[in-house]
């Protein structure tokens, strides 16, 4: 700089110019350079080693690469780079105008602050990128502490910037805000709450993306798009979606199917109540049997060879307590299909089955 700032110095008193403009003419043009400069190291890296880094992790095998390293991660980071490029030329630039240097150089470093703030921020996103359908336990414990990580990172940005701004000591700030502790915790106590609840949910592995959950008191019963510090974001089954703090589920409560999905098979309970008049002996079989034995074992054979029912699970068809309503013959089975229609389908056929025969028994189902 002080080069440049010779030969223009020269220049002008060749051409002319007036001593009292000459400063002021050099000031411009050394911030034209300065300008030129930092628009030009941007330029080169977001032209030359952007599309470098990308042909790299292209090559390689691993995934994770390619996304902690993308092209909105390096695009981010470098857009630090004319800051940083201004930052030093600054003194080089208004070494005759302190106070103007001194304006310029906040600018810049609360520039810088953000920036990198928001550099680090786009880069624990690009996390997420890395899931799939579903999240692990540890993928979403990383998760939530990459959520507070960004929270107190937003948080000590905010105190540099206002120390930058207003040229005080962060940690005078820091200690300013002990005594203001109270009031903040009282302001944002709601805050304070769902980000303890989002901790409760995954510390305890209460609740992953993925699962399928129903809450009654929300109106939620789907699939699991996100959970976050302060929302659970889910998709019904009608593709409305509903959103619901982690406080919510934590004060209230919430049934996880995900202990049916990690195991085979899906239990399926039905009743029927039959007329207790039709219960009797059959008088043409040997010993005289009950008809509803008969009929209770002939159910039990036939669901242990039904091809959706898993045999290898407890097939039970029992009676339970007499009612006014009859006598209730509980049947409990497994079903192989754990989807909604197919489950659903599988044991209308099989309790139709029941009914049709029933007849064949001598029994009676109870109706008003």
């Amino acid at each position: 700089m002080e080069k440049i700032t010779f030969y223009v110095e020269r220049l002008l008193t060749a051409m002319s110019v007036p001593d009292s403009a000459i400063p002021v003419i050099c000031h411009i043009v050394l911030v034209i350079v300065a300008v030129v400069l930092a628009l030009l190291s941007g330029w080169v890296c977001k032209r030359v080693f952007i599309p470098l880094i990308n042909k790299v992790t292209r090559r390689t095998e691993a995934r994770w690469d390619d996304v902690l390293l993308s092209s909105k991660v390096l695009n981010s980071a470098f857009n630090i780079v004319p800051a940083i490029v201004i930052w030093q030329l600054l003194p080089l630039v208004f070494y005759e105008y302190p106070t103007v240097r001194e304006m310029l150089a906040r600018l810049t470093a609360i520039y810088i602050t953000v920036m990198t703030v928001r550099t680090s921020i786009v880069f624990i996103d690009s996390f997420k990128e890395l899931e799939g359908d579903t999240r692990t336990a540890k993928q979403q414990y990383l998760y939530t502490v990459c959520s507070v990580l960004k929270i107190l990172m937003l948080f000590i940005a905010a105190i540099i910037v206002v120390s930058i701004a207003f040229d005080k000591n962060p940690t005078t700030l820091f200690a300013g805000l002990g005594a203001a502790s109270a009031i903040l915790m009282l302001a944002f106590q709601d805050t304070i709450k769902g980000l303890v609840a989002g901790i409760r949910l995954t510390s305890n592995d209460m609740l992953r993306k993925g699962d399928r959950i129903t809450v009654p008191g929300a109106g939620a019963d789907g699939i699991v798009e996100d959970v976050t510090l302060t929302t659970v974001k889910v998709r019904n089954f009608d593709n409305t979606i509903i959103t619901v703090t982690p406080q919510t589920l934590v004060d209230g409560s919430f049934q996880n199917w995900k202990g049916m999905k990690e195991n085979v098979g899906r239990k399926a309970a039905r009743k029927v109540y039959f007329d207790f008049s039709s219960i009797k002996t059959m008088d043409d079989r040997e010993d005289h049997p009950v008809n509803l034995t008969l009929y209770r074992q002939h159910m039990e054979d036939w669901l242990a060879k039904h091809e959706q029912v898993l045999n290898d699970k407890a097939i039970m068809v029992h009676q339970l307590d007499g009612t006014p309503t009859g006598l209730p013959v509980e049947f409990v089975f497994w079903l192989r299909d754990q989807d909604a229609l197919p489950y659903e389908h599988a044991i209308s056929e099989i309790m139709e089955h029941a009914y049709a025969v029933a007849n064949d028994y001598g029994l009676r189902m109870y109706q008003r």
